[in-house]
């Protein structure tokens, strides 16, 4: 039997898309499997659901290292720790230098509650319905130097109601999320994801400017 593909989990906060990480790929047969949970927040519930799945963790808080690189440093030494394979970013709420994703190059996964590379940043729900979009969802990208601008590896689109209000739309969205993070994370462990010299490859075919696209509803 292959020996699955070890994944690092970074989080500050309850730790959703961890738990359908848990869920969905943590057992015995599966391809992918979460080596360790690390946070920048001792108080992160996501921890409290990494030790009830029997897995390690980590803290590492950021107010005790000296800027930004020095924090990064002790991160990378912290992952690197376990030779996960893949390192996935589930509401990890640092601002990573650059130096921190080139070492992670290829296999560093985010994701971002918009339909990159329309609103980048926070309050993405919010945005949506001052704008008047018909059309709102989440993204899994590849991590690279630019905030939120990786390449695309899947995205899910769900439709913006009259009704929606921005707590309506992130329940919904949470749900999406909640699917397609554990998916992509099994494309990568399954060996049919990669980053290519022009962005993402699934089976190594490029996956196109919005990556695969899944109509929610």
């Amino acid at each position: 039997m292959p020996q699955p593909c070890d994944v690092v989990v970074l989080l500050s906060g309850t730790g959703g898309n961890l738990q359908a990480m848990i869920d969905r790929l943590q057992n015995s047969s599966g391809p992918a499997r979460i080596r360790a949970v690390i946070s920048n927040r001792a108080d992160a519930y996501g921890l409290e659901r990494a030790r009830n799945a029997g897995i390690d963790t980590r803290v590492l808080d950021h107010t005790a290292y000296e800027g930004r690189e020095a924090f990064d440093a002790a991160l990378i030494e912290a992952i690197d720790a376990f030779a996960p394979k893949l390192v996935v970013l589930a509401g990890f709420m640092r601002i990573l230098t650059p130096a921190f994703v080139r070492h992670y190059h290829g296999r560093l996964l985010n994701i971002h509650p918009s339909l990159l590379p329309r609103y980048k940043g926070l309050h993405t729900h919010q945005r949506v319905i001052e704008a008047g979009d018909v059309a709102h969802g989440c993204s899994v990208h590849f991590v690279t130097e630019e905030l939120d601008g990786g390449p695309l590896v899947v995205q899910a689109v769900i439709s913006v109601e009259l009704h929606d209000t921005p707590a309506t739309l992130a329940q919904r969205v949470h749900t999406q999320e909640h699917l397609i993070y554990p998916l992509a994370i099994r494309w990568f462990a399954e060996g049919r994801l990669a980053l290519g010299e022009d962005g993402a490859l699934l089976d190594g075919q490029p996956l196109g400017p919005s990556g695969h696209v899944i109509q929610a509803n």
